[in-house]
């Protein structure tokens, strides 16, 4: 009788090894898709990035130039406001004002 039991034993262990074999060549194989499934997920987002990136550097020239065109029409009523405070320019009144007409070329009718 010890004999049939030990049989039996036998039996089952190829079973079982054959078994975690297809289980652990199944979970390998589960961690290389998830590991392709990570590069994939990197790279879309590394794309993402790298054009929020490129929209930011965008967006910093263009307020760069808003800032100088700011700044120069700024400077021109600066320059107005100095004109009249510092030089004491004004504009003159319609009776002081003079326009002056050059006679027409022929060129410039045409």
């Amino acid at each position: 009788m010890k004999t049939e039991v030990v049989e039996k034993k036998t039996d089952k262990t190829p079973m079982k090894k054959t078994i975690s074999y297809i289980v652990l060549l199944l979970l390998v194989f589960l961690s290389a898709i998830m590991v392709v499934f990570q590069v994939f997920e990197y790279r879309h987002d590394y794309r993402e990035l790298s054009s929020f990136m490129r929209e930011r550097d965008d967006l910093n020239a263009e307020w760069g130039r808003l800032l100088i065109e700011q700044q120069t029409f700024g400077a021109t009523a600066q320059i107005g406001t100095r004109a009249v405070t510092q030089l004491r320019m004004y504009s003159p009144p319609a009776a002081q004002t003079v326009v002056i007409s050059l006679p027409m070329t022929p060129e410039d009718k045409k």
